[in-house]
């Protein structure tokens, strides 16, 4: 019996994804593959430049003091010569220099020797020197100085053009990177996309061709011959399943028509009632195999959706509390379609859950929710399964019901959800929400 009694308006179900939905969520813009190749591609240029520079540096530096050695020692021969032949010294040329490094104030033989000064003050920098015994031992030493300063700064001037070209090539290599990496991302987004599609329902869906002979192309290729496999074997199911309810169909009249001719008693009530279980399990693989055909059309009409709820929990015989918070003059809904969506989470509610059961119209929302253990975990994640009954003694899972009520909500074009209410007191919440474009 259905029974009417006044509440307050309970608070809404917390919104819970759609069942069905992807199981993705969209990448974070800086964490996405675009932005990883670019930053990978960022990193590669930087390292190369440096060590490009690095060793252009220590080459050019190790070029510089060659040079400036082999200057020093052609200066010393040449102003020992002119020495010699004049008794002057040339041109930079000195005679035991006050800052001639320790290593050749006493240079042990008459060769020459050269030596690199590191030190910079104030009027010069670092600088090679050479030098030589003018005569024997004892005697005065010459030496020649060549400051390495405007080679130097020439080097420093260097290090900042590989910098700046350094920098440029980086500056150029990033959108490149950025450009080639959303090409391949858009590519994998593609494939990501049709297997988000395949995996919601839509058999559908197909990558299609892939531009390249690349890894992308592979797995588009892949995800396709996978939906096409997967395509077959979900259509051969339903083909099975239809022809196997159709089949039934026939016997299963002939042994209703049979039961009618026992006679009265304990037997004959036993034997009916399992053939009525049988052939309401006909009935609702013959409903699902339409809807998996997609054979089922709407008829929608205006309705008062609160009476709509009432008359369907009515007809369940189930003891069900029905609250009307807020109703609608009319909606425009197909009611048969609607009572069996109804009048099967209301079964479902006291089949699995827990007293009290109760349905509550709010606008175009309907809530069925009972006070059992709630919707188990592998319900609320992949959806119903069929075949499979909330019952212990038939193992986890649940029947055709929920299949059937998920099926005839698509076909009306509305939206149904499942999950547990919080609290203590628990128990399974099913909301139905009509969409103002609903049938």
């Amino acid at each position: 019996m259905t029974s009417v009694r006044p509440r307050r308006k309970p608070a809404r179900p917390r919104p819970r994804p759609k069942q069905g939905a992807s199981p993705g969520r969209p990448a974070v813009a800086l964490t996405s593959l675009r932005w990883k190749i670019a930053a990978l591609a960022a990193a590669t240029a930087c390292l190369v430049a440096l060590a490009v520079g690095v060793l252009v540096h220590l080459w050019t530096a190790h070029d510089i003091r060659d040079r400036a050695e082999a200057r020093a020692f052609n200066a010393v021969y040449s102003a020992m010569d002119t020495y010699h032949r004049t008794g002057t010294l040339a041109d930079g040329a000195r005679l035991d220099p006050p800052d001639l490094p320790a290593s050749l104030r006493h240079p042990a033989d008459g060769n020459r020797h050269t030596a690199y000064d590191g030190h910079v003050d104030g009027n010069s920098g670092p600088a090679y020197w050479a030098a030589q015994r003018v005569d024997g031992p004892g005697s005065a030493v010459l030496a020649v100085e060549v400051n390495m300063s405007p080679e130097l700064y020439d080097l420093r001037r260097l290090d900042v053009t590989m910098a700046v070209a350094s920098l440029a090539s980086v500056a150029a290599a990033v959108p490149l990177a950025v450009y080639g990496a959303g090409l391949v991302g858009r590519r994998l987004r593609r494939v990501s996309e049709t297997a988000v599609r395949i995996s919601a329902g839509d058999l559908d869906a197909r990558t299609g061709p892939t531009p390249g002979r690349d890894e992308v192309a592979d797995i588009a290729v892949a995800v396709d011959l996978m939906a096409d496999s997967l395509g077959r074997r979900l259509r051969d199911e339903r083909r099975f399943t239809a022809d196997v309810a159709h089949e039934l169909r026939t016997p299963v009249g002939g042994l209703l028509a049979a039961v009618d001719l026992l006679p009265d008693g304990e037997t004959e009530d036993l034997i009916r009632g399992r053939v009525r279980d049988l052939r309401g399990l006909v009935e609702d693989l013959l409903e699902i195999s339409r809807l998996d055909a997609g054979a089922e059309r709407p008829a929608p009409v205006p309705v008062p959706l609160g009476a709509v709820v009432r008359e369907a929990v009515a007809r369940t015989g189930l003891d069900t509390a029905v609250v009307v918070v807020e109703s609608r003059q009319s909606v425009e809904t197909d009611p048969r379609r609607l009572e069996r969506v109804v009048g099967n989470l209301v079964v479902n509610a006291h089949r699995h859950g827990g007293a009290p059961v109760e349905v509550t119209v709010d606008g175009r929302t309907v809530v069925v929710r009972d006070h059992g253990p709630g919707f188990p975990a592998d319900l609320l994640r992949d959806g119903p399964r069929r075949f499979h009954t909330g019952a212990r003694e038939r193992g986890a899972g649940h029947g055709l019901g929920l299949t059937i009520a998920f099926g005839q909500a698509r076909v009306l074009g509305a939206e149904l959800r499942l999950c547990n209410a919080p609290g203590p007191e628990g128990g399974a919440v099913a909301t139905l929400r009509l969409q103002p474009g609903s049938a």
